[in-house]
């Protein structure tokens, strides 16, 4: 059954959003929904004095980054859900009808981006290297992680632990992954406009952000897979130098007993980490499916 519009309150983070921050608001007002909350990590351009002419409320952040804004905005929802919405005019609000249809029914609604034009290519490899972390780390086949627009259930958000104040990119990740471990996730498909204003976003930085997002994600939540993926890494390099060794001795009648023995201990730890990698990842699915029957039956 669809929630009504009162339940929600629209959470936007926003930090030198002047030129979006606007039409945002208005979006949003002309689609009906009267709980908008903006979350400000201390804006320098007049992104606060709009949002005070569209007469919405307006809560300063406590620490820096997107994830401190986003927990801010938890806390000060005092609705049954909160819809989270980067506040550059990429999302539509007419989009925000497509989570109100299943928010009663799942403990967050992540709204998939159809187009993606409109995306840097870095953050696009960015999104689809940090998504099939996910979907391997957890299980599931989700499209798009990462995307800026979804919708938890106020209590489920409550519980949640944002532990990287600094941290941007990866951050719906995190919450994604916290809540599939007990919790189920629903996708629905949105679109993705041209931002307005001046992109903050930088490609080296970025770059870099995506690669610590996907190693801390692993690390965090599934330790044990990411060493033993790194083990089997070995793998690679021992079938290379044994196949070099065949090579010298079946062509040129050398035989390398020093790299021929290296070569096997490599495809060895390789072929070990493989198949721990493969145990791991089924216990951690294992461990999903026991507690959220526990959760369902307390």
């Amino acid at each position: 059954m669809p929630i009504e519009r009162h339940e929600v309150t629209i959470v936007l983070p926003t930090l030198n959003e002047e030129e979006a921050i606007g039409p945002v608001i208005d979006e949003l007002k002309a689609q009906g929904f009267s709980n908008i909350l903006v979350i400000d990590g201390y804006s320098t351009d007049r992104t606060v004095s709009i949002a005070k002419e569209k007469r919405v409320r307006i809560v300063y952040q406590h620490g820096s980054g997107k994830a401190s804004a986003i927990k801010t905005g938890i806390e000060h929802a005092s609705t049954p859900y909160i819809l989270i919405m980067d506040a550059d005019f990429t999302y539509d609000a007419k989009d925000a009808w497509k989570f109100l249809e299943h928010a009663d029914r799942y403990d967050e609604v992540i709204g998939f981006r159809i187009d993606r034009n409109n995306i840097p290519r870095l953050n696009r490899l960015g999104n689809w290297l940090i998504t099939k972390t996910f979907n391997l780390l957890t299980g599931s086949s989700l499209r798009d992680v990462c995307s800026g627009m979804y919708m938890l259930k106020a209590d489920r958000a409550r519980s949640l632990d944002i532990g990287s104040p600094g941290s941007g990119f990866g951050i719906e990740a995190e919450i994604a992954m916290q809540i599939s471990a007990t919790g189920d996730i629903a996708e629905v498909p949105i679109g993705y406009r041209r931002r307005l204003g001046r992109r903050k976003l930088k490609p080296l930085r970025d770059g870099f952000a995506i690669m610590a997002t996907i190693f801390s994600l692993a690390k965090t939540y599934n330790p044990s897979f990411l060493f033993a993926i790194l083990t089997g890494l070995a793998f690679v390099p021992g079938i290379a130098i044994y196949a070099w060794t065949l090579y010298r001795l079946l062509f040129l009648g050398v035989w390398h007993s020093g790299w021929a023995l290296l070569g096997t201990a490599l495809i060895i730890l390789g072929g070990q980490g493989l198949i721990l990698s493969m145990v791991s990842l089924l216990m951690k699915r294992m461990e999903k499916r026991i507690l959220k029957a526990l959760r369902e039956k307390g």
